[in-house]
């Protein structure tokens, strides 16, 4: 084993717990021992508590991208010294969309902005921002995602 490879541990995955009331947009979100709320901007009829579901999975990609590429240039030991990602949620009309059925249809869209800080060669910085798009979250965002929902009995509260 090389004594100098970081101790990277594959935790099993996580159940996350999105509870609210359904007089309000805050909820609550817990995975494991953390929590965080979620909420809509007041102007949207929210309490601006927390982050949009919007802003959540923009940070979600925004952390993986950057641990992705912080990940990377440490095994490369290449001399990144932090990485700073800005992400933007948008819909986009779909003009030239080539499997757009319907006039005017709007494809999501999220502008990423990646600054590498560091004395960092040209060829390094492109490499990072290659494999920028290698991040897990962001694979399983670009790959056909399947959601399977199910009615669970709702639990008595004390």
């Amino acid at each position: 084993m090389n004594e100098n490879a970081p101790d990277v541990r594959v935790d099993p995955p996580r159940t996350v717990v999105v509870e609210g009331s359904a007089a309000a947009f805050r909820q609550s979100v817990r995975v494991g021992r953390h929590e965080i709320v979620g909420d809509e901007p007041l102007a949207a009829g929210g309490s601006d508590a927390g982050p949009t579901p919007y802003d959540l999975l923009l940070a979600a990609l925004g952390t993986c991208t950057s641990m992705t590429v912080g990940l990377y240039a440490r095994r490369k030991r290449w001399p990144l010294e932090s990485v700073r990602v800005r992400l933007r949620h948008g819909r986009a009309h779909a003009a030239d969309c080539a499997d757009c059925e319907k006039p005017g249809a709007m494809v999501e869209r999220i502008d990423v902005e990646i600054e590498l800080a560091g004395a960092l060669e040209p060829a390094q910085r492109a490499r990072l921002l290659e494999i920028a798009g290698r991040c897990p979250v962001y694979r399983t965002l670009t790959s056909r995602i399947e959601i399977h929902e199910t009615l669970a009995e709702a639990r008595e509260t004390a």
